[in-house]
């Protein structure tokens, strides 16, 4: 007499009961469990009905270990952190700017309890949430006012619907940009209301191009720096100074878009061509808009800073409520404004600045050091220390290159790309670069508290078998 096959198939109440299940009842929901549970009675009799020999597979510890394991990779959370070896310090793909420790605790402190967001905590009535943020931006860039939204793009958005809406807007050719994601310049002011003009050539714009196109309709003239391409060869721009003096003249607005964030003169470490906010401010322009996530090295955030009569016109606007930032980027912003007031600590302490400024000799310590803990590995078969370039990334200073070193690596058993996927399914995360068969790890973007999990990824990425 054959036992019918499925008489083996467990119940549900009995892998519930089983200790690796019921220890899952205080972290999971009971409905998910058992959903999981019946999933995998499911898959046991489809392969029963397909003739499968499951010897050993329905035993009730063998069902309550698969419906463990599977809960816990179900419910591993999406985000997560990644170790950054692949050399780009702003990787828009990894969220762009690592913050700085004190924002971190203060966005973590905001996140966890109240705050005095909107109150005057000396007179008990109510206030900005701007407030905070615009005595620092002010202080740091001479501008007579400041407000926030939660991206630059949104920045532009709102400056050009509060002061052009249904007017004219003079832009010159050459600044038609893309940001990322398919956004692009001419879109954007259209969703704002605003008229684009555009004048002059890709290539050269003159201030006579601008000073035509200026008619009863015209609101304001936007400047709007090309922070993700260069165009070299027989060029030609106007500089901001010049446009200013032009909106003055016919009594239109300035916007200056400067894109990335920078506050400090970036051009003391050698890369040119990044305009600084108080710069802009100084020329004269009515608005200045600029990122916090980018150069600047603080959370996701569109800066404004100009007249104060220009920001108190776009913080009536009724978008402003949309594209309000919460209590958590405001306090980790505020944090590295504040971090700016010392600017040798804003150079210490800010990871973006940090890693724009560490130098080849310490990095070049650092690869060798590292090096030598992976060559101690047995699943590789090279590791070797070179110099190399990487880029800052996120649409900032596209064309200067960084000087770098890395850690190139091939494994016995794999290929580079097989490697390389091996790292990114880790945990931690690896993201590295691959380049003629190897898997290369670049230090400069490597935290150095980060290096001790680096080399255990490695390890697990080169130790894993087959079936991972």
């Amino acid at each position: 007499m054959h036992l019918n096959p499925f008489r083996t198939l467990p119940a549900v109440n009995q892998i519930l009961e089983t200790a690796t299940v019921a220890a899952l009842q205080a972290t999971y929901a009971h409905d998910h469990i058992v959903a999981t549970i019946r999933q995998e009675l499911d898959g046991l009799r489809q392969s029963l009905t397909d003739g499968a020999n499951l010897d050993g597979q329905t035993d009730v510890a063998a069902v309550a270990d698969r419906v463990a394991l599977k809960i816990q990779r179900d419910l591993v959370p999406k985000l997560r952190t990644v170790i950054n070896a692949t050399g780009i310090i702003l990787h828009t793909n990894l969220g762009r700017a690592p913050i700085a420790e004190e924002a971190a605790q203060a966005a973590h402190q905001a996140a966890g309890g109240y705050l005095n967001l909107e109150i005057d905590l000396e007179s008990g009535k109510r206030s900005s949430r701007q407030t905070a943020i615009r005595e620092w931006v002010c202080k740091l860039t001479g501008a007579e006012s400041a407000t926030v939204v939660n991206n630059n793009a949104a920045a532009t958005v709102i400056a050009l619907r509060a002061m052009c809406l249904g007017k004219e807007v003079v832009i010159s050719r050459g600044q038609l940009i893309e940001i990322g994601g398919s956004f692009r310049i001419p879109e954007i002011m259209g969703v704002s209301g605003a008229i684009l003009k555009e004048v002059g050539t890709t290539n050269i714009t003159r201030l006579a191009d601008y000073e035509n196109a200026v008619g009863p309709e015209t609101a304001a003239l936007l400047n709007v720096h090309t922070s993700n391409y260069r165009i070299s060869g027989f060029t030609g721009s106007v500089p901001l100074a010049d446009l200013v003096e032009l909106g003055h003249k016919h009594g239109l607005k300035v916007i200056d878009d400067i894109g990335s964030g920078a506050l400090i003169d970036f051009s003391r470490f050698g890369f040119q061509g990044e305009p600084v906010a108080r710069a802009s401010i100084e020329a004269g322009a009515d608005v200045v808009l600029f990122s916090g996530d980018k150069l600047l090295g603080g959370p996701q955030a569109g800066i404004l800073a100009g007249k104060a009569e220009c920001i108190q016109k776009i913080e009536k606007d009724p978008l402003m409520r949309a594209f309000r930032c919460d209590k958590m980027t405001l306090a980790a912003l505020e944090a590295t404004l504040r971090l700016y007031l010392h600017e040798e600590r804003a150079l210490r302490e800010i990871p973006t600045l940090g890693m724009l400024t560490t130098s080849l000799s310490e990095l070049h310590k650092r690869a060798h050091a590292l090096a030598e803990q992976l060559r101690r590995l047995k699943g590789l078969a090279l590791v070797q220390v070179g110099e190399d370039q990487t880029y800052v990334g996120g649409g900032s200073l596209p064309d200067q290159a960084l000087a770098t070193f890395v850690i190139e690596l091939t494994a016995r058993e794999l290929g580079d790309d097989a490697l390389a996927h091996r790292l990114r399914i880790g945990n931690p995360s690896v993201l590295a670069r691959v380049r003629d068969g190897k898997v290369v790890l670049d230090v400069r973007t490597v935290f150095q508290r980060q290096e001790s999990e680096l080399v255990e990824a490695v390890r697990a990425a080169v130790e894993a078998n087959a079936e991972r």
